[in-house]
């Protein structure tokens, strides 16, 4: 019998791909039309450089270099994801040292990329949206469909300021939908989890050549550019840091979870010099945190730790939190010149912190107007985009600082029940999913997930913890892995498929 072997591409016809593939690996441009595109290739060179010199030359490189990294984000979504978690991260760095363009309109750019990917991975498994059957999906798409109707608001102020505020309260959240479809293996987890943990040690040792070697020329000239930055980060004599973010408050929350990741991990099973590594790492973490100057950061890990304890129950975490109980005690009431010390004291005595007690007023002043209007006064409503696009209203003088405030005033009381109703669901899928979970492993790294999404609902009541890079990204993969470790842990009991991968038919 004689057997043939078909080459994709080879045959006449086809679709546009089998065109190009018998085009560029068969023929290798030897025919009419390569010969076409290259002598067209070769016009188009010759113009652009005589006409723009070498800008064009720069120009083509750049094109040459983003055409295959496009190709890559849209059907390698598993690159695409770490290339988005690497940019979040040090997005604020590239603008400060000078890198041109829009780069918040690139992160855009990349998550509409990996949607752009995940549409055709649906489409080519024959639009089975199955997979997302969720609570935790009901309450997002709820959360995402009334942030879209707040364009509609009667009381809202502009328009434009929705626009610009929906990229990152909105757009966002559909990177959970990417990360929950696209992350299947416990292999790939490991591997995201070791790059959020590298990243974290470059900004904490970035925060520290900040403290004792001091500001790089370019954050010189962006902490002197306006009087009001320095009246916010020029404290006691004192400058806050803010290692590779957009403030120290971006800087000090996105310590605190990793250190939070770091201790449930240590309290695992892996080998002792791994959890020395990590436990020197989490060290690292809080104690460059505390360059921040971030009292609101300074709560989060003792109520990490104290659910920690509560879920996790044993007579080894019982001894562990009275220690560790114990040692914060002895830091909050020690006495001390340090200037980062008394200010994390300050974290735990807020009646006595004047900016802590112009916030309740703030807050009771702006009440009434929440109970109102319950679809607050727009996306957007305040802070820099209300100042831009709403000058003379009175929410774009009015100072939010909480997260859940902004959410009242912005989208009403209305809103801040869908909002906390969605965290509710969130954190309860959490804690259910992990006393349901058999594989250590993958129970610990839920566990993780569910405590730092906990951690994120504390730090959004003093500050605005969810509308910035790179939490906001970070934030929607914590939620996926809550509901993908439970998927993986399922499938493996089930024994279905091995729990190194599973597919949409085990769900």
């Amino acid at each position: 019998m004689d057997f043939q072997a078909t080459i994709p591409g080879s045959k006449t016809g086809g679709s546009i791909r089998q065109r190009l593939v018998r085009l560029f690996l068969i023929d290798k441009l030897r025919s009419p039309v390569g010969i076409t595109l290259l002598l067209g290739a070769a016009a188009v060179i010759a113009m652009g450089t005589a006409k723009m010199g070498l800008p064009f030359g720069i120009l083509l490189l750049v094109g040459l270099g983003v055409l295959p990294l496009l190709n890559a984000i849209v059907n390698y979504p598993k690159f695409g994801i770490i290339l988005q978690l690497i940019m979040a991260y040090f997005l604020f760095m590239l603008g400060r040292i000078g890198v041109p363009g829009p780069i918040g309109t690139l992160m855009d750019g990349i998550q509409a990329l990996l949607l752009l990917g995940l549409i055709v991975q649906i489409k080519n498994n024959g639009n089975n949206w199955e997979f997302f059957k969720s609570p935790v999906t009901t309450v997002l798409l709820i959360w995402l469909g009334y942030n879209i109707l707040e364009f509609g608001n009667p009381w809202a102020e502009s328009r434009m300021a929705w626009m610009y505020t929906i990229r990152t309260v909105g757009i966002v959240l559909l990177g959970y939908f990417v990360h929950l479809y696209n992350i299947r293996s416990i292999n790939y987890i490991r591997t995201l989890f070791k790059l959020w943990l590298f990243m974290s040690l470059i900004a904490a040792l970035y925060a520290y050549k900040q403290e004792f070697i001091g500001f790089s020329d370019a954050e010189e000239a962006y902490l002197h550019s306006d009087p009001a930055i320095a009246s916010l980060l020029f404290i006691a004599g004192h400058w806050r840091k803010f290692s590779t973010f957009s403030d120290p408050v971006s800087f000090s929350y996105n310590m605190v979870m990793p250190t939070i990741l770091c201790i449930c991990l240590i309290a695992g099973k892996m080998k002792l010099w791994k959890k020395a590594v990590l436990a020197i790492l989490a060290a690292l973490y809080m104690s460059s945190m505390l360059f921040s100057g971030t009292r609101g950061a300074n709560v989060l890990l003792p109520a990490a730790l104290l659910l920690f304890a509560i879920l996790n129950y044993s007579k080894k975490v019982l001894i562990f939190t009275c220690i560790a109980a114990v040692f914060l005690l002895i830091l909050i009431n020690i006495p001390t010149g340090n200037a980062n010390i008394q200010r994390f004291q300050t974290a735990f005595r807020p009646n006595n912190d004047d900016s802590y007690n112009l916030r309740k007023q703030n807050q009771k002043r702006i009440q009434p107007y929440i109970l109102t209007h319950p679809m607050g006064g727009g996306l957007g409503a305040t802070g820099d985009w209300g100042k831009k696009f709403a000058p003379g209203s009175m929410l774009s003088r009015f100072p939010p600082d909480s997260g859940y405030i902004r959410v009242a005033v912005e989208e009403g009381w209305l809103g801040l029940l869908l909002f906390c109703t969605m965290m509710f669901v969130i954190l309860k899928k959490g804690i259910n999913n992990y006393y349901q979970m058999k594989d250590p492993e993958l129970k610990n790294y839920c566990l993780a997930m569910t405590l730092v999404v906990f951690a994120y609902n504390i730090a959004n009541f003093p500050q605005e913890a969810l509308v910035q890079y790179p939490s906001n990204v970070f934030f929607y993969l914590e939620v996926a892995l809550i509901e993908i470790t439970y998927r993986l842990d399922m499938a493996k009991q089930k024994e279905t498929v091995p729990v190194q991968s599973f597919n949409t038919s085990t769900v």
